[in-house]
């Protein structure tokens, strides 16, 4: 029995021993030898897969063997990179790496999985999408100056959604609040499905959003738009102003993605799939498919994206304390 036990082990010690063995440039050349597992912290559908098929759908073509999105959620997403984390570091294990489980959860849960940093190598940071302060038409605000006074006429008359306690649209708003002083009530939904429609529909009255999922009720007049989190305009919508801009000076938020693998990948892997990420974030239909929709392309390398990641745990830590969020 307990050599059954030990024999999964034992066979990831011996390919591991196999791999350090070979010369780094030999195995980079044989390498992928079979179908690619992405690791995705959320169910098919939303904006993260569609960012993560599209980069899927291209290392695919790239690499000469198929990249297999597998669509994991639970537990805020942790679940998912908790099984990255654990699997062979041969390159044929990734995770898709997102500021919830990255940056956030280790601040909110206190006995996490993983280590985001002591598990993972980083390969590159792919791609940033800043969030859009929407607002429902009810509600009597055409600018952030508006929002605020007309908040502050009323405190907790208002509220505001996101996808859980401790997502970073509801971290992104406690940012706002601490800034502007509202006091606006914070209503945390299990996910985007329910939400929808009770803000559709006036229920709720607030909430940061992507650009994706709001610009179709932003044109059809169901939602009104009152600024974007990145630090400069976003080329697709030029129109709409920063809220740093709008008197909340250094105001920056959104999320990311990126691409890491379990720790002790050989560093020449690492370094295919950092190559192989940039060419295909330069490929013009995944340029046109995410500047269509707001997301801008990055393609960092591994010591900067690296880099990155330590500086969003140490901010996203700070927000999370100040917040006082807890896990649902």
């Amino acid at each position: 029995m307990t050599q059954a036990i030990a024999r999964p082990h034992y066979a990831a010690c011996l390919l591991a021993c196999a791999l350090a063995a070979l010369p780094i440039g030999a195995y980079a050349q044989t390498y992928p030898s079979s179908p690619i597992r992405l690791l995705l912290p959320y169910p098919p559908g939303g904006a993260s897969d569609f960012v993560g098929r599209t980069i899927a759908n291209e290392l695919s073509k790239q690499l000469g063997q198929q990249v297999v999105v597998d669509n994991r959620g639970g537990a805020g997403g942790t679940i998912a990179i908790e099984i990255a984390a654990k699997g062979n570091p041969d390159g044929h294990t990734l995770g898709f790496a997102m500021t919830a489980q990255f940056a956030i959860s280790p601040a909110l849960y206190p006995k996490l999985g993983y280590d985001p940093v002591r598990d993972f190598a980083p390969t590159s940071l792919m791609t940033r999408s800043p969030y859009l302060l929407v607002v429902h038409p009810s509600i009597e605000a055409n600018s952030l100056a508006q929002l605020v006074k007309l908040a502050k006429s009323k405190p907790g008359a208002f509220n505001h959604w996101s996808t859980g306690n401790g997502s970073a649209p509801h971290l992104s708003m406690e940012m706002l609040k601490s800034a502007t002083g509202m006091n606006i009530v914070h209503v945390p939904y299990k996910g985007a499905g329910p939400a929808w429609p009770d803000f559709l529909a006036g229920r709720v009255h607030m909430t940061f959003a992507t650009f994706s999922s709001t610009s179709p009720h932003i044109r059809a007049e169901r939602l009104r738009p009152l600024g974007v989190s990145s630090p400069s305009r976003m080329k697709v919508f030029p129109e709409l102003p920063t809220i740093a801009e709008q008197g909340v000076p250094g105001y920056e938020s959104g999320t990311w993605h990126g691409l890491v693998a379990p720790r002790g990948t050989p560093r020449a892997v690492i370094q295919r799939l950092h190559a192989e990420v940039v060419q295909a974030l330069k490929a013009p239909e995944v340029l046109e498919k995410f500047r269509s929709v707001g997301i801008e392309t990055i393609g960092s390398t591994p010591q900067e994206f690296g880099k990155y990641l330590r500086s969003e745990l140490v901010q996203w830590a700070e927000v999370v304390k100040r917040s006082g969020a807890r896990i649902d």
